[in-house]
């Protein structure tokens, strides 16, 4: 058993401004990022498919999410770099890493910028793709994802000790990769109902914190310990602040620069739980995200299935097609948050038990999962829609009748 560190109340002392300031810069930017978005006009209009809400909807909330999120990092750093109390600093706060944290910060604000111009310009799939890559890339470069092969050797109980590092980072890269732009375009695509994505993302985050807190107090103290709880914190503030504007009806929306924010915090939190000793801290992470993972696989399923292009938008997700049965949306909304934290509660259930038996737990919440798909058809096969030529031929025959 690893030795007991601190309690939990001394944690709680040591990060609480963290989550406060978080909360506090998202609550106070939002209803200015909403004026600004109004003085410009820069505003999401509906359609009549992608976007069915009534009347057009400022957007910036990702940036209001952003000054959130990054005040809280920016806090973490001075408290923890000038933690002053060398009896307490060992204990509570160990120094960060710098560098690692730089290159968050420059991440966080790169892929905020990114969603931000493709809620603005309209960014093809292609270019979203690359940008978000770019993102990983630098984040491999300061440290974070540049092993993550390793604790897939764990798992298998592989032991190679002459493996040499390029071979790893060869492993990692893609591996990399695949967990931040899965998590960014996860995130980006649950956010599709008023208050979905951030209250979702705001109990997700409270799983990340559980098993954060759990690491801080029975883990090897290491910065990486601090840098779960911090960034576990930041999300969770800028989420919740943001929350209360977004809300059904939606006063602001976030857009792809604060869904994708979100989506990358929670990549980044995933690959830092790689870098403990165990495989099921991981395997928890991703069950604690298990919400925005599965309405990813579910789209991309029923988009195959239906032979659509998997990058081209629809509404074939979950809480769409609960919406399309006549559920409100306040009920649908409250669903997934019961949803989210049920994935929450599953992944933090990794604390208690060993690994073998999470191997064995987590497949029977997957099936279950499969089955309520399976049940309310979710993957059905849909008709095609008429081409123009034709449509144009019923609505001419549909007159001469009348």
């Amino acid at each position: 058993m690893p030795e007991y560190h601190t309690t939990l109340l001394e944690v709680l002392r040591t990060y609480w401004p963290i989550l406060a300031c978080s909360f506090l810069v998202s609550f106070v930017s939002t209803p200015l990022c909403r004026w600004f978005a109004l003085k410009r006009r820069i505003v999401d209009r509906p359609d009549d498919f992608l976007k069915p809400h009534r009347k057009s909807v400022p957007y910036l909330g990702g940036v209001a999410i952003f000054l959130g999120w990054a005040a809280g990092v920016l806090l973490a750093l001075v408290l923890f770099e000038h933690t002053s109390d060398e009896a307490v600093r060992p204990r509570v706060a160990p120094t960060m890493d710098m560098t690692m944290m730089a290159g968050i910060f420059i991440a966080g604000l790169t892929i905020m910028l990114l969603g931000l111009f493709d809620d603005l310009r309209m960014a093809s799939p292609v270019f979203k793709l690359a940008g978000t890559a770019a993102v990983a890339v630098l984040l491999i470069l300061v440290g974070l994802g540049d092993d993550t092969i390793l604790i897939v050797l764990r798992s298998t109980g592989i032991r190679l000790p002459d493996l040499r590092q390029w071979l790893i980072l060869a492993y990692s890269v893609p591996l990399t990769l695949f967990i931040t732009i899965g998590a960014c375009n996860a995130t980006n695509l649950i956010d599709g109902v008023d208050g979905l994505c951030s209250g979702v993302l705001g109990i997700i985050s409270a799983g990340f914190l559980v098993l954060s807190v759990h690491l801080h107090l029975w883990g090897d103290w290491h910065p990486w310990d601090v840098q779960r709880v911090t960034l576990s914190l930041a999300m969770m503030g800028a989420a919740l602040g943001f929350l209360p504007f977004n809300r059904s009806p939606a006063k602001i929306f976030m857009g792809d620069a604060g869904s994708m924010l979100l989506g990358l915090n929670a990549a980044i939190l995933i690959l830092l739980f790689t870098k403990s000793n165990a495989v099921r801290w991981l395997l928890g992470s991703l069950m604690v995200f298990g919400l925005p993972l599965a309405d990813m696989i579910l789209t991309l399923a029923r988009r195959w299935r239906n032979q659509r292009r998997l990058m081209q938008g629809d509404r074939s997700h979950f809480y769409d097609q609960l919406l399309d049965r006549g559920w409100p949306i306040k009920r649908v909304v409250t669903i997934s948050y019961v949803l989210a934290a049920f994935f929450a509660l599953m992944g933090c259930v990794s604390i208690t038990l060993r690994t073998r038996y999470i191997l064995l737990v987590y497949p029977l919440v997957i099936a279950g999962a499969v089955a309520l798909v399976a049940k309310f058809k979710m993957v059905r096969l849909e008709p095609s829609p008429p081409p123009p030529e034709d449509a144009q031929q019923s609505r001419e025959s549909e007159k001469a009748s009348s």
